[in-house]
């Protein structure tokens, strides 16, 4: 399996060939990974394409799957298109892709409506695939180590600090040599999965200084914006003095602020991304298969990184047409196995699905029909 770096691709596409974009996998991904049987389904004897769209965070995760995958059904054609969660949804609702990639479930009001390719009076769901940490990357001149709280941090990102060398930056960081410069935030202009978790992290804990209301799109004017994550890394390589959002993925040589989780400056990892997600709760009064889980932003336990994401594979519950169904309950299959989950938070610095989410959502997609 040849897989290759070029700078910036609108698709993934693979074909016998993985085609990353910069953030991607190096040479070796997941080539070697043993598919397991989808569900009796011979991996071998599939052929089609598959159209996947969203998560720009997924985007490495989705190229080694897509490789991993590829190794056993080489009759697969799997096109995935980093174009954000909010793009990705609304392709997926309207039936341009076959599945969505998405940092944020579906919401209530996107439940209510029909989706293209599913069958009549059918939902679509969320499925679990993709764990990790955002990152709070900065790029400071003679600051390395850096330490921020939420409340701090929304209000550099809220606009109410403006300074680097602002007293309550200060507080936090007493040995650092912080320079009198003016703080540049960079931040996703796009509708971005990966905001909806940073605003749902800032309401939750710093709701007195981040006074808007979590959503996809970014609430404040202030700073510069950059769509996708790749977008918003490169935006961060050519500023001075910046901060910006992003998952841990896409944070290349960025330097990562410790974050105050309750007395402690704790580390950004992906242990403490999946101890969150296990210490939290599925959202009730969805489809049986339906997995969105209500992320516990407040959770304070020891190593615990509360800023994460969980990413979502959306898909039809029952489609209408019973080969797109094969494939995409095949992909997916792969996806949540084990040795994929593995494959992927080697590259993508993700954590793995825990034994008891996999298993459910093994179970979710077993029920695609």
């Amino acid at each position: 399996m040849n897989i290759k770096r070029i700078g910036s691709i609108a698709a993934i596409a693979i074909a016998g060939a993985v085609v990353l974009s910069s953030c991607a996998a190096n040479e070796g991904g997941a080539g070697s990974t043993t598919a397991p049987s989808a569900s009796g389904v011979d991996y071998s004897k599939l052929s089609g394409t598959l159209t996947g769209s969203g998560s720009s965070a997924q985007q490495t995760a989705e190229a080694v799957w897509a490789s991993g995958f590829q190794d056993q059904a080489s009759g697969v054609t799997v096109n995935y298109s980093p174009d954000g969660s909010g793009a990705g949804r609304k392709n997926f609702i309207s039936g341009a892709a076959d599945f969505a990639g998405s940092d944020a479930a579906l919401k209530d009001e996107e439940l209510a409506g029909s989706f293209g390719l599913c069958k009549a009076d059918t939902k679509a769901i969320d499925i679990p695939v993709y764990i990790s940490p955002i990152a709070i990357a900065f790029k400071v001149d003679g600051v390395k180590d850096l330490t921020l709280d939420a409340k701090t941090i929304a209000g550099i990102f809220s606009g109410k600090i403006t300074k680097w060398d602002d007293s309550q930056i200060a507080a936090l960081n007493k040995d650092a040599k912080l320079p009198s410069a003016n703080i540049t935030v960079v931040h996703r202009s796009d509708d971005s999965g990966t905001t909806q978790n940073f605003s749902e992290y800032m309401s939750a804990n710093a709701g007195d200084v981040w006074t808007e209301a979590p959503s996809q799109t970014y609430p404040y004017q202030v700073g510069d914006s950059a769509k996708g994550g790749p977008g918003v890394a490169s935006a961060m390589q050519g500023a001075t003095n910046a901060i910006t959002y992003i998952d841990d993925s896409g944070a290349g040589d960025l330097d990562k602020a410790k974050l105050m989780v309750g007395d402690k400056a704790t580390e950004i990892s992906a242990e403490g991304a999946a101890k969150v997600v296990a210490d939290s709760e599925t959202v009730s009064g969805r489809e049986t298969n339906d997995l969105a889980i209500d992320i516990n932003r407040k959770d304070t336990a020891d190593g615990a990184w509360p800023l994460v994401l969980v990413s979502y594979a959306i898909a039809c519950q029952e489609y209408k047409d019973a080969d797109k169904a094969e494939l995409v309950k095949s992909y997916l299959t792969y996806v949540v196995s084990d040795d994929a989950q593995k494959a992927a938070a080697s590259e993508a610095k993700s954590a793995a699905l825990s034994t008891d989410l996999a298993k459910k959502a093994a179970d979710a997609v077993a029920s695609i029909k």
